[in-house]
């Protein structure tokens, strides 16, 4: 069997098993699946430019992510003019002081001579201006976060129709990775992993706490959606017309319709994304970045800056994957501070890379589509797996009660699994880079 052969039958293989669930479990809940796997594809496209472009080890995809998140707020939410009026041109004024004062104490630290006036004199303008910036930020919060706190305690957004926020999220996510690159991919890969992953946690922190910007841990929920609700098509008697002429109960056809919506929105976004990266790949450019990637000496003996090339690619990266944030927010309609995971957003994404083929677009494509079916799909198969084995128990038996609490765990174990045994038969994954 020739290799695009075999690559299409992957593909196959893993869209016959989205199909199946919609027969074995329900439709309803194989769209789910496919919807997020389109979603997920596209954030192993963006690490696998980072990592299988260049080899920069991003372990702070879930911050990207969750920057994205943010933007689909900020953009498409509508603006509340209560706190705007509390509070909200205070506390952006407070914000630029504070930018203000870094680049003062950035051009004071760069002005010669050196010695101890010079460090005397930026530390007292950091710490004036800290507790300037406070003085004018603090008491602005507190006027945001009192207006309604139930409903509303924020700023808002611009209003805007939320597909505009999915490019905006890889723009903010981009340029929050030039700042995180200029400091951090001075670092060894190690290193860079360590510094990546502190980064995301402080990210996914500020949306925790700011509440005056993203309502923190209340969450924000009622985020404008790109395709109708479903209950104004079970309210158009057109749709329901034509719902009861196939045979379809309205609010399953309804169901079915948004979420076929957004599969062909998400299909769209992530064929653009991968006409582009190939385009990129199997440019002269994408060859130099797998040359710097192979062997960096070799490639800055060639006169290549690496630095600039690893900070281009890693601003690259992660604009996919805070346009993928934003996609996901949408899809949710709802922003959770809290549900922003390493386990999910960073490592789940890695292991669908490198199960997929790391430094191959359709490799990362193919991983993100599979992980994520077995990680929604192992869990239920694990209890019935369980529960087939202890029919013949009684209930209460003690090894019995421990297999079905044990299959919560199914999906952790099946991700090690899967890891070990590719990394044993398959190290370079099931599409490998050619």
């Amino acid at each position: 069997m020739n290799i695009p052969m075999k690559n299409a039958l992957l593909f196959v293989l893993v869209l016959g098993l989205i199909l199946a669930t919609g027969f074995y479990r329900s439709p309803n809940v194989a769209l789910g699946i496919l919807n997020m796997g389109l979603v997920s594809a596209i954030m192993a496209i963006g690490l696998n430019m980072q990592w299988g472009y260049a080899g920069l080890f991003n372990v702070g995809v879930m911050g990207f992510v969750a920057l994205g998140g943010l933007t689909t707020v900020l953009v498409s939410m509508p603006p509340v003019p209560e706190a705007w009026a509390a509070g909200g041109t205070r506390a952006f004024l407070a914000l630029a002081v504070g930018a203000a004062v870094i680049a003062v104490a950035v051009f004071l630290w760069n002005r010669p001579p050196k010695g101890w006036p010079r460090t005397a004199v930026t530390v007292a303008v950091l710490v004036g201006g800290f507790f300037f910036y406070r003085a004018v930020f603090d008491p602005a919060v507190l006027a945001i976060e009192k207006v309604n706190p139930a409903s509303t305690g924020y700023l808002g957004g611009l209003g805007l129709p939320v597909v505009v926020a999915w490019p905006i999220g890889g723009v903010v996510a981009a340029g929050a990775a030039w700042l995180i690159g200029k400091t951090a991919l001075g670092l060894r890969s190690d290193y860079l992993a360590i510094a990546t992953l502190g980064i995301a946690e402080i990210i996914v922190a500020v949306l925790k706490n700011e509440e005056w910007l993203s309502r923190g841990v209340k969450n924000v929920n009622g985020i404008p959606r790109p395709v109708p609700y479903e209950i104004d098509l079970q309210k158009s008697p057109e749709f329901v017309e034509r719902a009861t002429a196939l045979g379809l109960d309205p609010a399953i056809a309804s169901t079915l319709y948004v979420k076929l919506g957004y599969a062909a929105l998400f299909l769209i976004v992530l064929l653009v994304v991968i006409w582009l990266s190939e385009r990129a790949l199997n440019s002269p450019w994408g060859r130099m970045m797998r040359a710097i990637r192979d062997n960096e000496l070799a490639a800055a003996a060639m006169g290549k800056n690496v630095s600039a090339r690893h900070l281009q690619v890693f601003i690259l990266g992660s604009a996919v994957c805070g346009m993928a944030g934003a996609m996901m927010t949408s899809l949710d309609g709802l922003l959770t501070p809290t549900g922003y995971q390493p386990l999910r957003f960073t490592f789940l994404i890695w292991i669908m890379v490198i199960v997929g083929g790391s430094g191959n677009n359709f490799g990362a494509v193919l991983g993100g589509f599979l992980i994520w079916y077995l990680w929604i799909e192992v869990e239920p198969l694990g209890l019935l797996l369980m529960d087939t084995v202890t029919a013949g128990l009684a209930d209460g038996n003690w090894l019995k009660e421990h297999l079905l609490q044990s299959a919560a765990h199914m999906r952790l174990l099946t991700m090690g699994l899967i890891m070990l045994v590719m990394l044993r038969f398959s190290p370079r994954g099931l599409i490998p880079e050619r």
